[in-house]
C-alpha cells in the first residue's frame, strides 16, 4: 500500500467537505473551483504554513509531530476514528525485512475453536484482519454463508472472505436487509485496517480484486471512509427461517494474532430469538 498517496487522498476527502462558513472563514469568494476550503484555508486553521501542509497533503512530510498531526484533525473535524487513521498513514509501519516471501497461513489456537463448537445456541466466527474466515461454529455457518461448503476455512487457499462475500456473492447480498448500509460500514473498517497494516500484500490483493469486480466498492473506496465497527446490529432476511434482527459484538483475541471472533446474539424471547433456534433446530435434522 503506498501510504503517502492515501494521505494525500484522505486529507483531500476530508478538505473537500468542510465550506468556509462551517469553520468561520469568509464566505464571499465564490470563484471556487474544487468543493471545500483550499489548502491555505486549512493550513491556516490548522497554524501551519501552507508550504508544510503540502508537503503533509503530498506524502512528503514523514516527520509530522503529534502537535501538527493533532491540529490539522482539529481543523478537518476528524472523529475519533479518522484521527488514528491520520496518525497510521502519516506515520505508516516499515517493511518487514522479509517482504517478499509469502506470508504464511493463518491458523486458528485450537482453544478458540473448542471455545466457538460449544456455544452451540450462539452464531460465532474466528477472523483474520482481512476479514477471511478462519473458522465458524455450525449455527455461524448456517447464518452467514449456508450456501458454502462449511470445510472452506480449514483450506486456506478457499477460505471465505466476508467482505469479498458482501460485495461480490449474490446470496450474501440478498441475506442483508440493508446491504447498502452494511457495505458502508465493512469497507470504512477495512480503510481503518489498512492504514493500520500498510505492509500487508494479501490486504491489499484484497482491496485491488474488489475495486475491480465491484462498482460499487470502488466508488466507496474512493470516498475514504473510516470507521470502527466492533459492536452493534445487523438484520438479516434468511431463507430458511425469514427476519432476523441480531447484536453483533466482535472480541479480539488475547493472542496477539489479531484474530477476532465474531458473535451473533437475540433477545431473549424475541421472534429472533425463536428465528435462531429454528435455524439451530435444522442443524439438529
Amino acid at each position: 500500500m503506498d501510504t503517502s498517496t492515501a494521505l494525500g487522498e484522505f486529507l483531500r476527502s476530508r478538505r473537500a467537505l468542510l465550506r468556509p462558513q462551517d469553520v468561520g472563514l469568509n464566505a464571499a469568494d465564490t470563484r471556487r473551483r474544487v468543493p471545500g476550503l483550499r489548502r491555505e484555508e486549512l493550513a491556516l486553521l490548522a497554524g501551519v504554513s501552507v508550504t508544510y501542509y503540502t508537503r503533509l497533503e503530498q506524502g512528503q512530510s514523514v516527520n509530522a509531530s503529534d502537535g501538527v498531526l493533532d491540529a490539522v484533525a482539529r481543523a478537518l473535524r476528524l472523529d475519533r476514528d479518522e484521527q488514528a487513521h491520520l496518525r497510521d498513514l502519516a506515520r505508516p509501519r516499515k517493511a518487514p525485512a522479509n517482504r517478499g516471501s509469502a506470508p504464511r497461513p493463518e491458523r486458528v489456537r485450537p482453544a478458540t475453536r473448542q471455545l466457538i463448537a460449544a456455544m452451540d445456541r450462539v452464531p460465532a466466527v474466528v477472523l483474520d484482519r482481512r476479514n477471511d474466515v478462519l473458522a465458524w461454529n455450525p449455527l455461524g455457518h448456517a447464518l452467514l454463508a449456508g450456501h458454502l461448503d462449511p470445510s472452506g476455512p480449514d483450506r486456506p487457499a478457499e477460505r471465505p472472505n466476508l467482505t469479498g462475500l458482501l460485495f461480490l456473492d449474490p446470496h450474501t447480498r440478498e441475506l442483508y436487509t440493508h446491504w447498502e448500509s452494511e457495505t458502508k460500514v465493512a469497507l470504512a473498517a477495512l480503510r481503518l485496517t489498512v492504514g493500520r497494516h500498510p505492509e500487508d500484500r494479501r490486504l491489499a490483493e484484497l482491496v485491488g480484486h474488489l475495486a475491480i469486480h465491484s462498482p460499487e466498492f470502488a466508488a466507496l473506496w474512493a470516498r475514504h471512509p473510516v470507521r470502527e465497527c466492533t459492536v452493534g446490529s445487523k438484520q438479516f432476511h434468511h431463507p430458511l427461517v425469514g427476519e432476523l434482527d441480531l447484536a453483533f459484538e466482535s472480541l479480539r483475541t488475547s493472542d496477539g494474532s489479531d484474530h477476532r471472533v465474531l458473535l451473533y446474539s437475540a433477545e431473549p424471547d424475541s421472534p429472533s430469538a425463536a428465528a435462531l433456534d429454528l435455524l439451530a433446530g435444522t442443524l439438529r435434522g
